[in-house]
């Protein structure tokens, strides 16, 4: 049994003593949305990141929780959250750290724009635009501008190169 209705058989029913002239197009809202949300997200240049950089987000009372960087834009910033650790709130100001070593970091603070499950990967993905801070704002930018350049052009992945002892 299908599920599908045809209204192709309606139409008449709807204009009655008159003929249907031109056949009416379905759409399918949905398809359509998703087609203009692709379309409009795909108009900023996103670098992904995954595994390139450490981030830290700042869990208030309780203290700071690793995450993993998804990708950057000039205007914001994806991080996947572990699935079993729960997800921030859309709208929600989260404070990132990125770290550039061990100790060593610069604040981010963002705002949960759209919240994603990605069950396949078991993360909760949160899309978060940047909240411009006049201390960390040129900074932010020339980062992103660095990752952008070192991504697309000169990034090669170790795969567990011999470490010397010493030169000679």
């Amino acid at each position: 049994m299908s599920k599908v209705i045809d209204l192709t058989t309606r139409f008449k029913t709807l204009v009655p003593n008159q003929a249907v002239k031109e056949s009416a197009n379905i759409i399918n809202y949905d398809e359509q949305k998703q087609i203009m949300l692709s379309q409009e997200r795909r108009q900023i240049k996103r670098t992904m990141l995954t595994e390139f950089i450490n981030a830290m987000v700042v869990v208030p009372e309780k203290g700071l929780l690793q995450v993993t960087i998804h990708d950057i834009s000039e205007h914001g910033i994806a991080f996947d959250v572990e699935y079993d650790q729960g997800c921030f709130k859309v709208d929600e100001e989260v404070s990132l750290r990125v770290y550039l070593n061990q100790k060593t970091y610069f604040p981010i603070t963002v705002q949960v724009k759209r919240i994603t499950e990605e069950s396949f990967e078991g993360v909760m993905r949160h899309g978060s635009e940047f909240i411009r801070e006049p201390k960390t704002d040129a900074a932010l930018q020339y980062f992103i501008k660095f990752i952008e350049s070192v991504s697309h052009q000169c990034l090669q992945k170790d795969n567990g190169d011999l470490m010397v002892p010493k030169i000679s």
